[in-house]
């Protein structure tokens, strides 16, 4: 028997990127007429069909759950991997668990082996470069082909499945709220590009906790970072070109980065910066001095969003479709990285 064609092998003989062999196949005006055909002929000479990102649940079972999640260095998605194995494994349920890097291109493979025979259905915290592209056939796809799927954390409203989220915009409001009511006044605020949508929405509610406490807003006290190797660098030139007394970061490896830069430039956090961090992982605890903390309880997200999936699988195939968005409240931990309250 002849391998299977896919995505992947294709973009390999041609010499063009997988993305560009995804829009070709869907006419996208993005791909000039010349390598679409190319493509389009391509595909049709080696008889390709686009459908095995998705195969047919009618008559298989895994009862397997696949995973997919966009980096590994935030103890955040460790969490919640804990929480989707916790209740998968207590329905029934094996995990697989793919990394897509925050590539697109890899987080299309990634669903394409899962939905080869390997899995029933998909959680996914979306990557950084399929945001920033906005291409999101892929999962689009999949639910046409009845492969259910729960978006969390990093989720698009355009897709209709079920979502697990935070409310980010809260969990920031609460964040800063706290720096404001120990005295800070200029706060900085180190975040994700805004194509992330939980950068953009931690953003926003920055802004709203500044607006609400009659605090001028300055841009020049936001600083957006694209990749995480380059973070610790990017945040040592901020923080040393701006006075800041508090520092409301969206992860706690920049909060830490933080942390670092304002000791070695001579200040003492808390007394002279206070900061705060989002996720609540281990890093937050050992580190010294402890780190003030947004908690986003990612072992809950986590079995929400395996409950939801599994209700999918095992529900009836007459009865009708219905998506849940489950908001999972956040939490402040205060440790000693911010001034007591006066």
């Amino acid at each position: 028997m002849k391998p299977k064609l896919t995505l992947k092998k294709i973009a390999k003989e041609l010499d063009v990127s997988i993305s560009t062999v995804s829009k070709a196949l869907r006419d996208s005006p993005e791909i000039g007429e010349e390598t679409r055909e190319k493509i389009k002929a391509f595909a049709k000479h080696y008889n390709y069909k686009p459908n095995n990102i998705a195969l047919s649940l009618k008559n298989r079972k895994t009862k397997t759950i696949g995973i997919i999640i966009p980096e590994i260095v935030h103890h955040f998605f460790t969490t919640v991997i804990s929480g989707v194995e916790k209740v998968a494994n207590e329905m029934g349920y094996n995990v697989l668990v793919c990394l897509s890097d925050n590539s697109f291109d890899k987080e299309v493979l990634n669903m394409e082996m899962l939905a080869n025979g390997s899995t029933d259905g998909f959680i996914l915290s979306l990557a950084k470069e399929t945001m920033q592209k906005g291409d999101y056939h892929h999962l689009q796809e999949a639910i046409n082909q009845g492969m259910p799927l729960v978006l969390f954390d990093r989720v698009v409203d355009s897709i209709a499945c079920d979502k697990v989220i935070i409310d980010d915009v809260a969990g920031a409001k609460k964040a800063v709220q706290h720096l404001l009511d120990v005295g800070c006044r200029r706060i900085a605020m180190i975040s994700t590009v805004d194509y992330v949508s939980v950068g953009k929405l931690r953003t926003k509610g920055y802004k709203e906790a500044l607006e609400e406490n009659d605090i001028e807003f300055d841009e020049n006290l936001i600083l957006k970072i694209e990749e995480m190797e380059d973070s610790e660098k990017e945040i040592e030139e901020f923080l040393s070109n701006c006075e800041v007394d508090g520092v409301f970061a969206v992860n706690e490896h920049f909060a830490i980065s933080a942390v670092k830069t304002l000791q070695e430039s001579g200040k003492k956090v808390p007394q002279d910066v206070s900061v705060i961090g989002f996720t609540d992982g281990e890093l937050s605890k050992r580190f010294i001095p402890g780190l003030t903390t947004v908690s986003q309880h990612g072992m809950r997200i986590g079995e929400e969003s395996a409950r939801l999936l599994i209700e999918k699988l095992e529900r009836t195939p007459t009865e009708e479709d219905y998506y849940k968005t489950i908001i999972v409240e956040t939490g402040l931990v205060v440790r000693d990285s911010t001034k007591s309250k006066k």
